[in-house]
């Protein structure tokens, strides 16, 4: 399950950036992305047992779905989608990916949990990787704006990842990602009104690589969002968050790949060691998260 989440998020990426090259800003896609999934999973929490009840919150809730929803399914896919318009998809990747490094962190420092050493051996991994990734002896190739959204993505999504662990203590995941989705969609409508409608829906009847932009969103919607977060959710259920989140860090690679079979995105050697040595890092770092004995 996670393995297939992982695929289907990887290329979802490519999918994404096809249809940024059609003309859609990130904001337009990530409306698109959250108002699509909030209809499709409120159809799918009404018709499965206990039905729209389980649907039912409280005012205590909503500034965790608030902040939730804003962080995680929000601002982060609008960032990432800003990142991967401006850097292959695989580099765009492994700057979110340093997420799970930041959590662990934040539980050091933030929570003071006790972590393993390795915790440090991760950082400096991960480190050393985006410098290779960056390519920091040639003036930072990379374009900065995407590197920074990039960054900006992995604080986020670690914010998601703590507001995550509480969410899911009080209610199931179905309804969690559901009005989380609902959130981002009600974020993008107004984020759209306040700039008055900015970016045209006319790219949506164009093609892109050869497909039609509108199946493109629908990928995006169904196969993008709805399909690998139902697979995440369902694999919690056989395996710890722990091992779901290293399994999961073979999105960047498979994204990587299909961006470089669909798009040409080719990563030189110091970025594929790069990007190798930021994925062990992150492992590194999750696995410390786990108690220590005694």
């Amino acid at each position: 399950m996670v393995l297939g989440s992982g695929l289907l998020f990887a290329v979802n990426g490519t999918a994404s950036k096809l249809v940024l090259r059609a003309g859609i800003e990130a904001p337009q896609l990530t409306l698109v992305r959250a108002a699509g999934a909030f209809v499709g999973l409120l159809i799918l929490s009404a018709a499965l047992r206990p039905g729209p009840a389980r649907l039912r919150i409280t005012a205590s809730e909503l500034p965790l779905l608030i902040g939730y929803g804003l962080a995680g399914f929000f601002l982060v896919p609008m960032l990432y989608f800003v990142a991967i318009a401006r850097l292959p998809v695989g580099i765009a990747l492994l700057f979110e990916y340093t997420a799970p490094l930041l959590v662990a962190l934040w539980a050091r420092f933030g929570q003071r949990r006790p972590v393993r050493p390795r915790l440090w051996v991760g950082l400096v991994l991960s480190l050393a990787g985006l410098a290779c990734v960056a390519e920091i002896w040639t003036d930072l190739r990379l374009n900065g704006i995407g590197v920074l959204a990039g960054l900006g993505a992995a604080a986020l999504l670690t914010f998601y990842y703590v507001l995550g662990a509480r969410g899911v203590q009080r209610r199931d995941t179905l309804s969690l990602t559901t009005w989380a989705f609902g959130v981002s969609a009600a974020a993008g409508l107004l984020l759209r009104a306040a700039t008055a409608g900015a970016g045209g829906w006319e790219p949506l009847r164009h093609t892109s690589g050869g497909i039609p932009v509108l199946l493109l969103c629908g990928y995006v919607v169904v196969l993008g969002s709805i399909v690998p977060y139902l697979l995440v959710a369902a694999a919690m259920r056989h395996l710890p968050a722990t091992s779901v989140s290293i399994i999961g860090m073979v999105e960047p690679v498979l994204a990587a790949t299909v961006a470089w079979i669909s798009l040409g995105e080719v990563l030189n050697p110091a970025q594929l060691i790069g990007g190798t040595l930021v994925l062990i890092g992150v492992g590194l770092a999750e696995t410390a998260r786990t108690p220590l004995p005694g």
